[in-house]
């Protein structure tokens, strides 16, 4: 799909869409309509009453700008949020495709509604995101989406906002087509393989650590859990280097289990099928780096992904185990479904080791204890820096990827203290899993500062997921425009 903007309604638009707020009498940036027309749009306006999320479709034979027309609402004026428009939007993209449009006109909202360059760049991303569907593996395609022609007043930086949230949305796109992949389909070595590719699209750094290599580097985690696989662990680094010669990096690790049967603690087989999306993290990743190195940003940033595949067998790592990690301490292997933080705890250490960077940031399908506590809309975060906290609360407020603070303290860093190791991997019981796992994972770096997402409740649409027209069935791409609003204001 192409988007292109106009100041005007300059020719006659398949689609011309309008939004509205609930209880008004006209439809935002609308100015002159010819008499049927405006007669139409006002029994319209009574009939759906601007309420969030309600289309009405206006036939207009004779109409001065559009064959048909339709409004949408945005609920009340003082309910709008940074979503609703991205949300309502992504309503719209959806109608002009189910009416196999070619094209389709949105105008944004004027200046005393909300903020231009805001509406726009929602309008961009909901309408954008909401025509992704996952058809890889389907005789019959989507056909191609309709254009977009965002009708707004002049404004010097309206060009660039497009551009910019073409890239994000893109971004989140890249994230959930690899992250939808089926395990047959998408191993570690895939994973490598997507990352070699925007890399050398992008003029980035790529290396990619094997088995052999892991083993003898110290890689005891993910060399551990990946062992029982016949498809090879690997640890994927990218590197973007476009700020100052001697700037600390962003470092970003993301967690990729390319399928996790739990291993010898084998899981139920009900939803087993999903675990397919125990490499969101990684895919996250891969889409902040992707959407980083187009949109140019003068920063430093590392992507580290460890990738396995976790599966029973006789080679496998068994509870019981003792295992070294990276960064020296040993682990008490106590459930081998208990896996991710074991691959994570490798990663954080050897970013921290290698980049001594600023902050790091993980991502990673972590607990199931994390949607106990939270559901299927929000995700947990643990830091151990309250300004870097502040500033993930603060992107997560402008894109509407809600995240929720747990605490960390000593207390829960004894929870996991073993007698014959440094650490199990697990704590006590049922207690605290989401904090006992960011624990461990706490171990494996000093003082720089740290957050940890937990995505296991967002990172795909489950049965509770709050339904969001830009988000269809499956992986959401959670964290990557969250990711990618913080790191435009460094």
């Amino acid at each position: 799909m192409k988007v292109k903007t106009e100041n005007t309604i300059k020719n006659k638009t398949e689609f011309l869409c309008g939004f509205v707020f609930e209880n008004s009498n006209k439809v935002l940036g609308l100015t002159k309509t010819d008499g049927k027309t405006a007669s139409s749009i006002n029994q319209a306006l009574k009939d759906m009453d601007g309420k969030l999320g309600k289309l009405s479709i206006i036939p207009t034979p004779e109409g001065r700008y559009a064959k048909r027309m339709l409004l949408a609402g945005l609920g009340k004026k003082e309910d709008l949020t940074n979503d609703t428009i991205r949300y309502v939007s992504g309503k719209i993209a959806q109608k002009a495709r189910e009416l196999k449009l070619s094209q389709c006109s949105i105008i944004s909202p004027p200046s005393f509604a909300c903020d231009p360059i805001s509406s726009v760049s929602q309008i961009v991303e909901g309408y954008k995101m909401a025509l992704y569907k996952f058809d890889k593996f389907k005789e019959e395609k989507i056909e191609k989406s309709p254009d977009l022609t965002i009708i707004v007043s002049k404004s010097n930086n309206i060009s660039k906002a497009i551009r910019i949230s073409e890239i994000i949305a893109d971004g989140a796109i890249f994230t959930k087509s690899i992250a939808n992949l089926p395990p047959n389909e998408c191993t570690p070595t895939t994973l490598a393989n997507f990352a070699k590719y925007i890399s050398k699209k992008n003029k980035m750094k790529c290396t990619v650590i094997s088995k052999l290599e892991l083993k003898k580097k110290g890689f005891g985690g993910i060399s551990a859990v990946g062992q029982g696989s016949k498809n090879e662990p690997k640890l994927i680094i990218l590197e973007y280097n476009n700020g100052r010669k001697n700037e600390k990096p962003i470092v970003l690790v993301g967690k990729a289990v390319t399928f996790d049967t739990g291993g010898i603690s084998l899981k139920p087989g009900d939803k087993m099928d999903e675990m397919k999306f125990d490499k969101c993290g990684g895919c996250t990743v891969l889409g902040i780096m992707k959407a980083v190195s187009e949109l140019k940003l003068p920063i430093n940033v590392v992507g580290i992904i460890p990738s396995v595949e976790n599966m029973p067998g006789g080679e496998s790592y068994r509870p019981g185990d003792i295992i070294k990690l990276y960064g020296g301490k040993t682990a008490e292997i106590l459930n081998t479904d208990a896996e991710g933080r074991l691959i994570l705890s490798d990663a954080l250490s050897y970013g921290e080791k290698q980049y001594s960077p600023k902050a790091i940031i993980d991502f990673a399908t972590l607990t199931g204890a994390c949607i106990v506590a939270l559901g299927t809309n929000v995700a947990a975060i643990i830091s151990n820096n309250e300004k870097l906290t502040k500033k993930i609360k603060d992107a997560s407020k402008n894109t509407s990827e809600e995240v929720w603070e747990l605490p960390l303290n000593q207390n829960y860093m004894d929870m996991i203290k073993s007698d014959v190791a440094d650490m199990k991997n697990v704590g006590i019981g049922r207690a605290a899993g989401t904090i006992t796992a960011a624990a461990f994972l706490r171990n494996a770096i000093n003082d720089t500062p740290w957050i940890h997402f937990d995505i296991a409740g967002v990172a795909w649409t489950q049965i509770a997921t709050k339904e969001k027209s830009y988000n269809p069935k499956g992986a959401t791409g959670f964290g990557v425009r969250l990711i990618l609003d913080y790191l435009q204001k460094l």
